[in-house]
């Protein structure tokens, strides 16, 4: 069974994060993060579940300069797993996603996902060709995730095993155009909003 907290792993994560950009998946994810603070290096999703890989997908694309980090859940990314396979063909170096994975889908009403019934989703991504594939579950694996996913030369995936339940929400800003913008503005500089 999963101890790890959720709010704790992202902490870690996003801690000492520089110049990370950050997409996190609609729900849980988004609220992790802005409880981490609401920098305007994150893009959380309010919608479009199963799309934050290959936004970040994109993001790494037009930007090979920034490093990118994903975090999701286990129901977004079990929507999304078409995604695993386009990041294994495109190969970005600066791209990391991590699922924090409690086996349920919290935001519904914590229904069992796939993967509180077998399904692998590391074992997954390793299938699809993302060589650096992992599970952690120990709070010493989270710290060797934060330093390669500053690190690393080839996409990584990490799923987190984490605790079932909810935390208060820290909801971040609800107007989109406002975080695109903002999020914009991080990416491109304060010229940014002049650029069509």
């Amino acid at each position: 069974m999963a101890t790890l907290d959720r709010r704790d792993v992202v902490r870690e994560l996003l801690r000492d994060r520089g110049e990370l950009l950050v997409v996190a998946g609609l729900g849980a994810s988004a609220w992790d993060i802005t409880a981490a603070g609401d920098v305007a290096q994150n893009f959380p999703l309010w919608g479009g579940m199963g799309g934050a890989a290959m936004l970040g997908l994109g993001l790494v694309l037009a930007q090979p300069a920034r490093r990118v980090l994903v975090i999701t859940g286990d129901g977004e990314m079990l929507m999304g797993l078409g995604a695993l396979c386009t990041i294994a063909v495109q190969k970005p170096a600066n791209l990391a996603v991590v699922v924090l994975d409690n086996e349920h889908y919290s935001e519904t009403g914590g229904q069992e996902t796939a993967t509180r019934h077998g399904v692998d989703l590391a074992a997954i991504a390793r299938g699809a060709g993302i060589a650096d594939a992992r599970q952690v579950t120990e709070a010493a694996g989270v710290a060797a995730l934060r330093q390669d996913i500053h690190a690393s030369a080839a996409p990584l995936f990490a799923v987190v095993k984490v605790a079932a339940g909810n935390h208060p929400l820290v909801l971040p800003p609800r107007e989109g155009a406002y975080l695109t913008a903002r999020f914009r503005e991080a990416v491109l500089g304060p010229a940014a909003h002049h650029q069509l």
